[in-house]
């Protein structure tokens, strides 16, 4: 019976609130936020159809570029309209099994999100350091099993978090003071231990995350070993050019994320308001500036985008 009455804990629906002491602004606050999501939904969209279109974008490192841009969209699209209606409607309620989608696809993308940028910076390793083995050591299938295993170990990763939610009895206040479902959030209201979710929570994805930190790093060291090795002057330019967007990506995507975890975990002093104002940033702000920054450093694909906005549209 008491496991019976544990389990129908979880069946309640929670409910929103938005952003805590910003309620009355919750209609302005959400001008800038559609922009940029609709910004991030354009941007993503364009640039996976250029390069599924585009012969020339065949390439590991588009390929990649395409997964990281549906990576992006799903992380956008799993919180920002939901917080749009919050902002427009006041705070919403959500069922709990589509709280435990939120949460999980929130914090798949984020360590799906890592792993890309890892591959990413295995490609411009393998093309910058052992440029006459890049077709052989990164052929199709190999990209293929890269992205599949990627994806395969962030399922893993977070996975085991959705099944500690799952089985917490929620016996207290439903109410979360959030835009969306965030695993710690949710945990936070069991009338239970939840320290294996905050150990694990905490512990797990950011270990993983700091190994692909730490590999990253490594990579871009040993590229410019060999960047700086090269005789020509304009040949060191473009190899690092290539890189520079895939640097400005990295930054844009590790900085906040990591600010946002650290300040969640320990920093109790912050203001709840700023952080949660912070974690909607987090999760639109990359999304839409990813596809920019690949459009103006990335030859390529600034040509393509030129050509598809302006000269198609002129004839």
């Amino acid at each position: 019976m008491a496991l019976y009455n544990l389990s129908s804990y979880n069946k309640d629906a929670f409910t929103l609130l938005g952003i805590p002491g910003l309620e009355h602004y919750h209609v302005w606050i959400s001008i800038p936020f559609c922009f940029i999501y609709l910004v991030a939904i354009v941007g993503n969209s364009i640039l996976l159809y250029l390069i599924a279109v585009e012969h020339s974008l065949h390439a590991p490192m588009f390929f990649f570029l395409s997964t990281l841009a549906v990576t992006d969209l799903m992380l956008s699209t799993t919180c920002v309209p939901k917080t749009l209606t919050i902002f427009w409607l006041g705070p919403q309620k959500i069922s709990f099994p589509g709280c435990l989608t939120q949460l999980f696809f929130l914090h798949y993308s984020f360590v799906l999100d890592s792993a890309i940028l890892l591959a990413m910076a295995f490609d411009r390793y393998v093309a910058i350091c052992s440029p006459l083995r890049y077709t052989t050591i990164l052929t199709p299938r190999t990209v293929v099993k890269i992205v599949v295993g990627i994806s395969f170990r962030s399922f893993c990763v977070f996975v085991p978090c959705v099944f500690l939610v799952n089985h917490l009895p929620f016996c207290r206040t439903h109410i979360i003071p959030h835009t969306y479902c965030e695993h710690i959030g949710v945990a936070q209201l069991a009338c239970a231990d939840i320290s294996i979710n905050i150990w694990y929570g905490f512990c797990v994805p950011i270990m993983t995350v700091i190994i692909d930190v730490i590999l990253i790093a490594v990579s871009y060291i040993l590229i410019l070993c060999a960047v700086f090795q090269l005789p020509s002057r304009d040949a060191c330019q473009k190899a690092l050019g290539t890189c520079g967007s895939h640097v400005c990506v990295i930054l844009m995507f590790y900085i906040p994320a990591f600010f946002s975890i650290l300040a969640h975990r320990f920093g109790h002093n912050v203001p709840r308001t700023f952080h949660i104002v912070f974690a909607n940033l987090y999760v639109i702000i990359p999304p839409a500036l990813n596809p920019i920054v690949y459009g103006v450093k990335t030859k390529q694909i600034r040509d393509k985008v030129i050509l598809l906005l302006f000269l198609k549209g002129s004839q």
